[in-house]
């Protein structure tokens, strides 16, 4: 997890496609340096991020120095880099999505990124075959968590179903952030698009929006407005546990649905810029990304999960990062064919509310 933390003590950070920051390093550095680019959340959460720790971690084991390479709208700053011809600064991204690949295949003439040897990255064979999302290894994952609902047990009763958020029971219950411009407005987007069907989910989203859901701009929005009771229930994600049980809150508002005892499965990765003459240095970072003590730490300073088999949280978290029964994720091809479409009939479909 990478992009969402940003909220959590200074509630409304924006968790979009692209989060703010400020580009830093050299452009020349020399070769014992690699760098690496990704969201500001990563690196500078007001709560707590994995960034400082993963630099001084990787530098303790590597004669090498690690170099973030944080821009201003985030992956999005390359696309345009890539788009005008310039050289890229960085020479890999930790924080790629599935949503993400198949923007960058399908906006940009020339590949964005390029295909790993995985035999020459340790540990990617234990990466968990259900995170697994580029058909190309071009990206490798190594941060998870799972979209669901949290909610607050004293106002509200855990939906069982998505069609359940239709009817009268949860009318004016539900916080959404923005399926246009958050991850976790469109992977629930996209879950809907799964359990419901493609050829139905634009009738679900009419009966949601008719049933009063709430829909802002930003995941920080969203949950700064569930943490001000505005509403019983809110779409984030099953790991918001850990984070409030750390804090001492009140765990009966944090409590954690999964309608159709599903969730949607969260994934980024760390992918190679095609650009990089960097490569083997790209290798040694990204094996050290999927170190099982590594992965465990992030995904504790993210509020996250392992993406490889042989690692896990801590006892005291793992009893509050909740896993649905029935994970579900939308293939590469899938999205490459209807992301797009499906994107701009949901904003027509809202438009018209």
């Amino acid at each position: 997890m990478t992009r969402r933390r940003s909220f959590l003590k200074a509630v409304g950070g924006a968790a979009a496609l692209g989060t703010a920051g400020c580009m830093g390093g050299s452009s020349s550095p020399s070769y014992d340096t690699v760098r690496i680019g990704t969201y500001n959340s990563f690196i500078d959460a007001p709560s707590t991020s994995a960034g400082d720790w993963v630099k001084e971690e990787f530098e303790s084991r590597h004669d090498l120095t690690l170099e973030w390479v944080v821009p201003d709208g985030g992956l999005q700053h390359f696309f345009q880099r890539q788009q005008q011809g310039a050289d890229l600064g960085a020479d890999a991204f930790i924080g790629v999505t599935p949503p993400d690949l198949v923007n960058a295949d399908q906006e940009l003439d020339d590949p964005l990124f390029t295909s790993y040897d995985t035999g020459a990255v340790e540990n990617s064979d234990n990466v968990v075959d259900a995170y697994e999302f580029d058909p190309q290894n071009r990206v490798i994952p190594t941060g998870a968590s799972y979209v669901s609902l949290v909610y607050d047990e004293g106002v509200v009763s855990p939906p069982e179903t998505l069609e359940a958020l239709t009817t009268e029971e949860y009318a004016d219950t539900l916080l959404l952030a923005n399926p246009q411009s958050t991850t976790t407005g469109l992977l629930f987007l996209l879950w809907t698009i799964n359990t419901i069907g493609a050829d139905s989910y634009l009738d679900y989203w009419a009966d949601l929006m008719d049933n009063g859901v709430t829909i802002l701009g930003s995941w920080g929005d969203a949950y700064a407005a569930y943490s001000e009771e505005e509403k019983p229930m809110v779409v984030s994600y099953s790991t918001d546990q850990v984070y409030a049980s750390a804090e001492n809150q009140d765990m009966s508002r944090h409590q954690i649905a999964f309608p159709n005892d599903q969730g949607y499965a969260y994934v980024d990765g760390t992918a190679k810029f095609a650009a990089t003459d960097r490569g083997e240095l790209v290798d040694t970072f990204t094996s050290f990304m999927l170190d099982p003590a590594v992965q465990q730490e992030v995904a504790v300073k993210n509020v996250g999960l392992p993406t490889v088999s042989n690692a896990s949280l801590p006892e005291e978290f793992a009893q509050y990062a909740h896993e649905p029964e029935q994970p579900i994720q939308f293939g590469y091809d899938a999205l490459a064919e209807n992301l797009d479409t499906w994107r701009e009939d949901w904003s027509r479909q809202v438009a018209e509310k």
